[in-house]
């Protein structure tokens, strides 16, 4: 292609969100169209996951049939969505099954029916949905060739789970990602059982890391890193009823591991940047970030349950949107520096109120970053 030789690299970072995954929709299908973009790595959690094995698969076999592999990775991702967007046409037995799915519970199992809560402590999915139904399974299996992804090695892919024993995060990358793997990742524990590879068990990969940026920082050559981000990390308004209050909780424990993600790569950064770390030793990482905005805080946490195909093609709109105004604004960082304002959006005052240290080797009380950037400093002087 003509462009290739001003093409800009950039790996992505997919967050989990259920059908509030269509605006990643949008995002993807307006990076796969700009002629600029050529995308490294992709990684995924839970409805990020499923994004990111329906891209790599088209773009696979599109590049495998001699096709432009961009528009091989926009097909597939439109077929994801108009068979979801399916699975909530009114009357469907799917519908009920995308709501479970989704992370959503049927109106008989709503937070707000106290009786229904009392019997969700009761039962498990193990009693409740001892056939482990899930409409997702079998759409894995027939629409994404996992032996193409594992065997293109112009695309990169990763999707994280949760080892229920031990909490940790775990990342399945090549020929790892299987249909089983992307399941696991996209596994709420409360209307699924846990689902097993080779002997051990997981769960969602939100609970742990959403979405993982590890792997793009230390498997991918390219320092440019977007995260489309679903999850909001503000609410203008506190919540009051038992619907938004747990909205808001599913919204802040899902957004966790990647403000943690956050704080760290802007501290190597800086660490890197004043000289505290050796050159060779990390990378620097630009990092970018695409979200709704305004125009998502509509859109409660909720909806993510919902299959509706207006609300599907309204957030795919809303990520086109979004990353057509990323592009003509950001564009011409990409290899350049980063766009977020990781102190600003991301960090927090975790420092003890200003006092006198009165422990010897004590982080002063100017907090404790600070502190360990000295002692680094010290360590590369000995």
């Amino acid at each position: 292609m003509l462009l290739d030789h001003f093409m800009k690299t950039l790996n992505l970072a997919l967050q989990g969100g259920g059908s509030h995954g269509a605006f990643t929709w949008g995002v993807l299908d307006t990076l796969l169209a700009d002629g600029r973009i050529q995308l490294e790595g992709l990684s995924g959690t839970s409805a990020g996951a499923v994004n990111a094995a329906a891209l790599a698969s088209g773009y696979a076999r599109a590049l495998h049939a001699g096709r432009d592999p961009r528009e091989g990775a926009r097909e597939a991702l439109a077929r994801l969505w108009n068979e979801i967007t399916t699975w909530g046409t009114p009357g469907a037995q799917h519908a009920r099954f995308a709501r479970l799915f989704w992370g959503g519970l049927t109106p008989e199992f709503a937070p707000t029916n106290i009786f229904a809560s009392a019997f969700q402590g009761l039962f498990s999915p193990y009693q409740t949905n001892p056939l482990d139904i899930n409409p997702l399974r079998q759409w894995l299996e027939r629409e994404i060739d996992f032996e193409a992804i594992a065997a293109s090695p112009e695309l990169k892919i990763f999707v994280s789970a949760t080892h229920v024993n031990t909490g940790k995060a775990v990342i399945f990358a090549g020929r790892e990602v299987t249909a089983q793997a992307v399941m696991a990742s996209a596994c709420l524990p409360i209307l699924f059982k846990a689902v097993e590879i080779d002997g051990e068990a997981y769960w969602d990969g939100g609970y742990s890391v959403n979405p993982p940026m590890t792997p793009l920082i230390d498997a991918c050559g390219s320092a440019d890193i977007m995260v489309v981000q679903i999850n909001p990390l503000q609410r203008e308004r506190t919540p009051h009823s038992a619907a938004d209050i747990a909205d808001r909780i599913s919204e802040l424990t899902f957004n966790a591991s990647l403000l943690t993600q956050m704080r760290a790569i802007d501290f190597v950064n800086r660490l890197l940047a004043d000289g505290s770390l050796p050159p060779g030793r990390c990378k620097h990482v630009r990092l970018h970030r695409i979200d709704g905005g305004a125009a998502m805080q509509p859109y409660s946490a909720s909806s993510k349950s919902s299959a509706d195909p207006a609300l599907v093609r309204a957030l795919f709109g809303i990520g086109q949107t979004a990353a057509k105004q990323w592009l003509h604004s950001h564009y011409e960082a990409l290899g350049q520096h980063g766009t977020v304002h990781v102190r600003r959006d991301y960090l927090d005052d975790t420092r003890m109120p200003s006092r006198p240290a009165t422990t010897t080797g004590a982080p002063p009380s100017r907090g404790f970053r600070p502190w360990l950037a000295r002692q680094l400093r010290r360590l590369k002087r000995q």
